[in-house]
């Protein structure tokens, strides 16, 4: 008898073993086995009586993991599909898809309270609509599109509610951690011990008790972030995807899955339906629903009395602070009236640089190609990216000059100024750099929810999914950040964003205003997010894309070739090129862009640069692509990662 295994490495093979001494090795088990000179986990993925291999010195497994299997052959047809969709190994698939850990023990929430999340309402005829298309249907493929506020989580509970009762088991997808967070409670509150929750902040321990459930059929609603989609869950029936147009449901790691390409891949093969849903649909979607391939299913109307809010732009070039003067007003209006505040800044730390008005240098990082940001509570330059901190300089490093200073702000900034003008008013701050403390997410919004607070400050962990009652407006300090980047996506982007935030004002009542500071007031995805007018920014969006050959109109692959070494990257990412203009059929030839330097150029000293390919015949280019990088052999110390249908290109 002969033992396959695929371990957690990028290469499209598994590995002969003999079975252990002790235990009977199954498919779906993962077990222990002497690879190179280690000892490295891994999966079995077939048992066989025969192999075609050499099978001299083949060594047996050591050890089994654990006494029951962990997945079966539907799952690794998954798995294959994966590496062979993205361009990765079979175990890093699997990999991906699968919980570690040791032991198992109790789950626990470290966060519970749905803020302003309905319990079980009537549905509105809208609603009831929406329910009943999905249910009749004849397609698989739905989506839910409506305003903010308009009631699509109940409907996703209701159609949850109804294949429950059906027997069928149910995924339900959420893009934040703080958004699950909330939506466990009211997944819970509905369907009790029928729920298992997976996220990436639970221990592998927790994770493996959870699947285990699944698998099982114990619990039959799996609610949790990107990695949900792989959920064991048996005879389903149906997946939501909330907040699809999010980014985080593609992963930045191999392999680079989106949760929404495998959920259709999921509900093709398992007969299942696909509800989407948001109130700013990715592009992509909104294309396909616009051709017919997916079913639009529209709600228009808040349901909990709210209205849709009045929206002010400032033209910030002829102000003096960082908060307009019609926006301090607004603040002291709302908050007299006893009524919450929203402030968004995509921009954490106080100041985003430090330069010398001399010569014009900028503090940037030495490990990354990016300017560094100053914290002052911690008195540091400090690096996004990797992390890196230096003390900042009193002179300029480069002429000498003492006339350096800061430049641009972030939301400790914006906290500061905010408690100078209203010190009678509490202010809290939640941004990344808060959230580090363990416990404080979940102490921040508690307070604000009780109204405890006039003034929640954030980035975009304040931007969307809370429904708070008293918040009747909401300050975007600066709606410029996300068009500063050098990507296709930047306007969807700000279009996205801009809306979402607009949709935390008034949700319960009337009266709600948005007020979108920005230096671009004339700027299309601003303008029309300020105008409400949805159709005008996608209408033009999708001219735009068509006009330059971007997606939804054609396929995107991304190469990246990093190293320490900037000339091996460069020669690696050079070569590759070559080998993919040879590979080229007579009659077909893919848009190859590059190679040339990624727009973060550095990052943790590792020299990057990018092939990018731009196709409208995927098919053909995948096959292409796949074998080429099938047959590349990197020089030592080049790493390359492969993206299909990147969102980033930086």
């Amino acid at each position: 008898m002969f033992i396959k295994v695929a371990f957690n490495i990028p290469l499209k093979k598994v590995f002969t073993y003999l079975p252990p001494e002790k235990g009977e090795c199954a498919v779906g088990m993962r077990v222990k086995a002497p690879f190179g000179r280690r000892e490295v986990q891994g999966f079995v993925v077939e048992v066989t009586e025969k192999s075609e291999e050499d099978l001299t010195g083949l060594k047996a497994i050591t050890k089994i993991m654990e006494p029951d299997p962990l997945f079966d052959k539907s799952t690794w047809q998954t798995a294959l599909w994966i590496a062979d969709m993205y361009m990765c190994g079979w175990g890093e698939a699997l990999y991906a898809m699968l919980p570690g850990g040791k032991r198992e023990k109790d789950l626990e929430d470290e966060m519970e309270g749905a803020y302003g999340l309905p319990g079980s309402i009537t549905l509105t005829d809208e609603q009831q609509n929406a329910v009943k298309s999905v249910l009749e249907g004849s397609g698989s493929l739905f989506y839910i599109h409506g305003i903010t506020g308009s009631g699509k989580t109940e409907v996703f509970l209701t159609l949850a509610e109804k294949m429950l009762a059906e027997g069928k088991g149910i995924i339900y997808l959420v893009p934040e951690i703080a958004l699950t967070h909330q939506m466990v409670d009211a997944v819970k509150k509905r369907f009790a011990d029928t729920v298992a929750v997976l996220h990436s902040a639970l221990t592998p321990a927790q994770r493996l008790k959870q699947w285990r459930r699944i698998q099982s059929g114990a619990a039959k609603v799996v609610i949790g972030a990107r990695s949900g989609i792989f959920a064991p869950v048996q005879n389903l029936g149906l997946i939501i995807i909330d907040e699809e147009h999010e980014n985080s449901y593609k992963s930045g790691s191999s392999p680079r899955y989106h949760a929404r390409q495998v959920a259709m891949y999921r509900v093709r093969k398992e007969n299942a339906k696909l509800v989407m849903g948001s109130a700013t649909p990715s592009v992509e979607a909104y294309y396909l629903m616009e051709k017919g391939t997916i079913t639009k299913l529209s709600l228009t109307r808040r349901v909990s009395g709210g209205e849709l809010p009045q929206i002010q732009v400032v033209d910030m070039s002829s102000e003096h602070y960082a908060v307009s003067d019609l926006l301090q007003k607004e603040i002291i209006r709302v908050c007299g009236e006893g009524r919450q505040v929203i402030l968004f800044l995509n921009r954490r730390g106080f100041f985003y640089n430090f330069s010398c008005l001399d010569c014009g240098y900028e503090a940037k990082c030495s490990h990354c190609s990016i300017p560094l940001t100053y914290h002052k509570d911690r008195g540091l330059l400090i690096c996004h990216y990797c992390g890196y901190s230096q003390r900042p300089a009193r002179s300029c490093p480069q002429c000498g000059s003492l006339q350096v200073g800061y430049g641009g702000f972030g939301t400790e900034k914006i906290e500061a100024d905010i408690q100078r003008l209203f010190p009678h008013l509490k202010t809290l701050r939640l941004d990344s750099d808060t959230a580090a403390d363990k416990g404080k997410t979940k102490a921040v919004l508690d307070s604000f929810a009780k109204g405890e607070a006039d003034i929640l400050l954030g980035t975009q962990m304040v931007a969307k999914g809370f429904n708070f009652p008293k918040v009747s407006l909401v300050g975007i300090i600066l709606a410029d950040t996300t068009l500063q980047m050098p990507d296709f996506r930047s306007a969807e982007r700000t279009f996205s964003l801009l809306t979402q935030v607009s949709g935390r004002a008034g949700r319960f009542s009337a009266g709600g205003k948005v007020i979108i500071q920005t230096y671009r007031p004339s700027n299309y995805a601003i303008a029309f997010a300020a105008a409400l007018d949805e159709k005008s920014f996608y209408t033009r969006e999708l001219q735009s894309r068509q006009l330059l050959g971007f997606p939804p109109f054609s396929r995107l692959f991304r190469f990246v070739f990093r190293s320490k070494n900037q000339e091996k990257a460069l020669s690696a990412a050079s070569g590759f090129g070559q080998m993919l203009f040879q590979m080229q059929p007579e009659g077909y030839r893919f848009q190859m862009l590059g190679p040339a330097e990624c727009p973060l150029a550095l990052i943790s000293d590792n020299y990057r640069y990018q092939i990018i390919i731009n196709t409208d015949q995927f098919a053909s280019a995948h096959g292409i692509l796949s074998a080429a990088l099938a047959a590349y052999k990197a020089p030592s110390g080049v790493y390359v990662e492969a993206d299909v249908d990147p969102l980033s290109l930086m």
